[in-house]
């Protein structure tokens, strides 16, 4: 494919609460076996995309670590590979990522090393399927400058907290807001953009210059009416993780047949890191409904409607229900645990009893070691 890939995973969200104080919030786990940042290396690999670059800064121990063998996304190539780019002390000055626009610039060898033509941009905390060469394609046939990704969402979704964006009959973008106070629109940018590689370069040396660092304040919407800028609509599933709601909506969304089938059944799939544990033991008088249990977990009580990750232990007359149960966790006997999201490693001791009336509560006890 002509384009190069570059994977936006250094931010943090305060609205991850606990769950981030450990973690880049593109390492979170997801549908019990993956992370967030699997489903954009996939899909890269899956449109043919043979050089990526991620940039990480926030938290990054466990992400770099999960990053550490490009192979399980097949970028082991002799030609192309996966690079992983975290803030360095450079002659220029020691400065961390002051945003989306500047860890961009900090990298800007890289692109300038790259012969492809174009580059496809996307955030890490996303959770979709998308072939890039489709999106690639209708760039190039409406020779746009920047093509951005969007999706009309339903009225329940509050758009306020994403980038809403407003197009013409030609899909040509007029109006373009970052996080507005009061949203004009239901259509969303996915935080997924083309754009040629050396006007890429010309667009983020000259915000550099201005001492402009936001990609989408300082460049989508400072030149949308200078720069030919379309939107790319998409029906199928996609989902960001930015706050404690959309981590547990999106993860629960897994528990419905039409989602697992779409990102699990049906081609091309989506790839991780294997790890090497027995499969899950259901002892004797276990009860589980509706959930997905992963490999190296030992399951005893009830689980209902809930996903229980790697290696989690569950004792005798627990009841899970409408939960979330990370991996490594154990939980004693005798334990309720209802509308709540168990953090990595924890232990929950015997007869403790966790439900959360109004919303989702995120729990975490007894968690001394490192949060992978």
């Amino acid at each position: 494919m002509r384009a190069i890939g570059i994977i936006l995973a250094g931010g943090s969200s305060s609205r991850m609460q606990e769950l981030s104080k450990r973690r880049a919030v593109c390492a979170m786990p997801v549908a019990g076996f993956y992370r967030s940042i699997d489903f954009a290396l996939s899909n890269m690999t899956n449109s043919h995309i043979q050089t990526v670059a991620v940039f990480t800064q926030y938290n990054a121990g466990s992400l770099n670590t999960h990053l550490s063998s490009s192979k399980w996304w097949d970028f082991g190539r002799k030609q192309g590979g996966l690079y992983v780019f975290t803030p360095a002390v450079k002659a220029s000055g020691n400065l961390w990522y002051r945003g989306t626009a500047d860890a961009i610039a900090q990298n800007l060898e890289f692109l300038r090393s790259c012969h492809e033509p174009y580059v496809i941009i996307t955030s890490g905390d996303c959770v979709y399927k998308m072939d890039y060469a489709k999106l690639l394609e209708y760039h190039i046939q409406k020779q746009s400058d920047i093509t951005v990704v969007c999706k009309d969402m339903p009225a329940s979704i509050d758009t306020e907290r994403f980038g809403t964006i407003r197009m013409n009959e030609e899909s040509r973008i007029e109006e373009f807001e970052e996080k507005p106070v009061v949203s004009r629109s239901n259509t969303i940018s996915c935080g997924i953009y083309v754009i040629r590689r050396r006007q890429l370069i010309e667009l983020i040396e000259r915000a550099e210059a201005e001492e402009r660092y936001d990609f989408v304040r300082d460049i989508l919407v400072r030149y949308k009416d200078m720069k030919r800028i379309y939107g790319y609509k998409i029906k199928e599933y996609w989902n960001n993780i930015a706050s404690v709601e959309d981590y547990y909506r999106t993860n629960m969304d897994f528990l419905k047949p039409e989602v697992r089938n779409y990102f699990f059944r049906d081609y091309p799939g989506i790839y991780t890191k294997v790890v090497d544990l027995p499969p899950a033991k259901y002892n004797v008088g276990v009860n589980v409904k509706n959930s997905l249990i992963s490999s190296g977990c030992i399951i005893n009580g009830t689980v209902e409607d809930s996903l229980v990750f790697k290696g989690a232990f569950i004792g005798n007359n627990c009841y899970i229900k409408n939960s979330i149960i990370l991996n490594d966790v154990y939980i004693g006997d005798n334990s309720h645990i209802e509308n709540c999201i168990v953090e990595s490693h924890g232990t929950i001791q015997a007869n403790s009893y966790y439900k959360e009336e109004n919303g989702i509560k995120v729990v975490v006890e007894n968690n001394e070691r490192y949060v992978l």
